[in-house]
């Protein structure tokens, strides 16, 4: 018997037989952990002093406020971070956001702007895509439609910053 199977735990799978996929319950307290721990150690937080492209946003019914910044080398991200304050959903998305972002082309991250806010907004096909890897633990905002501003704050400032890149003359960008 194995050790977790003695402390009431799931006993592992015998090799060659797949794990039952996680119950809904059990996969909405893993994207709520998520959630919490970017929100409590937020990831790419603070100034980035060779920005290409900033923007900010702030929701005026809650108080957040969330200023993104973006570095390119060439066409791709090179760098992304966050400053601001909010909620756990507002902070928790940021910080997601600009570790996503990294390596990334703008028509990439533009891509990515998309589909992310279809899965905030219930779009059932955005929630099964897997390549929005951790981003799904935001899929649950949708059933509260007044935390979607919040889950889409940084995104909403993505937008932006990505549009006045695209303005500018072709010689922008850190390195190229």
């Amino acid at each position: 018997m194995s050790e977790d199977a003695r402390d009431g735990g799931p006993a592992a799978a015998p090799r060659g037989v797949p794990r039952a996929a996680p119950s809904e319950a059990q996969l909405a307290a893993i994207y709520q952990e998520l959630i919490l721990d970017h929100y409590r150690r937020p990831r790419n937080k603070g100034a980035l002093a060779d920005a290409d492209a900033t923007a900010a946003r702030t929701n005026p019914l809650c108080g957040d406020e969330i200023a993104l910044a973006v570095a390119f080398e060439g066409d791709v991200v090179r760098a992304a971070r966050f400053t601001g304050r909010g909620c756990s959903i507002s902070q928790a998305s940021a910080s997601m956001l600009t570790g996503a972002l990294v390596g990334l082309t703008r028509p990439e991250a533009e891509a990515l702007v998309r589909r992310f806010t279809a899965l905030v907004h219930g779009d059932a096909e955005a929630a099964a895509d897997a390549s929005l890897g951790e981003l799904r633990a935001l899929q649950g905002v949708s059933r509260f439609p007044a935390r979607i501003r919040c889950a889409t704050l940084a995104w909403s400032a993505l937008g932006e910053a990505l549009q006045t890149l695209q303005a500018r003359p072709a010689a922008s960008g850190s390195s190229g």
